[in-house]
């Protein structure tokens, strides 16, 4: 344990600030809104894209790919838009159909490619502890974008609004953490303060986040197990104890 260099995930930790820094708030949505699978939809839709641009042999590590997953999630915000306008009554249904349309697609897309199982695997899970400054600097732009959206708009962000928000937030941070971090990053801290005050939520929900993170990159490298599955787990039991140890009942603002 002496030898172990906890600065190696660094910037993995880092990645994982950036993508707390907007999803919180935008899982607070989420949940006023009661589309909760609305992040693995997006998500899902955005790692088609790189699935897909994977498939055309473009860069991997380029701006392309990045165009490719924004594309893919931009055009699954507008078609999510459209549903809610259309069949608003089952719109969480229509999310959970797209989500496994997309899935799916990946698999199909993949089947003959003798590492798309390594490559989905990725995308899903995540390689965070991998994850390098550089690649935290698109990341980080857009973050200050959302959140200078989110800080400006505040209630006013409609319908429209806020599905290419969500859809830009989604399309950084999916090849960055994966597809279950970043559901788990965006539901399982602000689930956990549901019923606490206003004036607290976004403090505790961070304090989850940046705690969950943190215990979950150290744990990776202690016991050499992989990074995102673990930093899921510390998140849930981070969110389960505040949630013990807040109030039983929606609190007063």
């Amino acid at each position: 344990m002496e030898n172990v260099d906890f600065l190696i995930v660094l910037p993995a930790f880092l990645a994982g600030i950036l993508v707390l820094a907007t999803h919180i708030p935008l899982g607070a949505q989420v949940l006023k809104r009661g589309i909760v699978f609305i992040d693995l939809a997006i998500a899902q839709i955005a790692a088609l894209g790189v699935i897909i641009a994977s498939a055309l042999d473009m860069d991997p590590h380029g701006w392309t790919m990045q165009a490719a997953a924004g594309v893919a999630a931009v055009l699954g915000a507008l078609l999510l838009t459209w549903t809610e306008r259309r069949w608003p009554d089952v719109q969480e249904a229509q999310i959970g159909v797209l989500f496994v349309l997309a899935a799916t697609a990946g698999l199909l897309l993949v089947a003959h490619n003798p590492h798309g199982g390594e490559h989905l695997q990725d995308l899903l899970a995540g390689q965070i502890l991998w994850v390098s400054y550089d690649q935290l600097v698109m990341p980080a732009a857009g973050a200050v974008l959302i959140l200078a959206l989110l800080a400006l708009l505040r209630n006013r962000l409609g319908r429209l609004g806020f599905y290419l928000v969500f859809a830009l937030a989604v399309t950084a941070s999916v090849q960055l953490v994966g597809v279950y971090l970043v559901f788990a990053s965006l539901i399982v801290p602000s689930l956990a303060v549901r019923h606490y005050r206003e004036a607290r939520k976004l403090p505790f929900a961070y304090l989850i986040g940046v705690g969950g993170y943190a215990a979950g990159l150290v744990l990776s490298v202690l016991l050499d197990l992989p990074s995102g599955a673990l930093i899921v787990w510390c998140l849930a039991l981070l969110a389960m104890l505040v949630y013990a140890l807040g109030p039983r009942r929606p609190a007063l603002a």
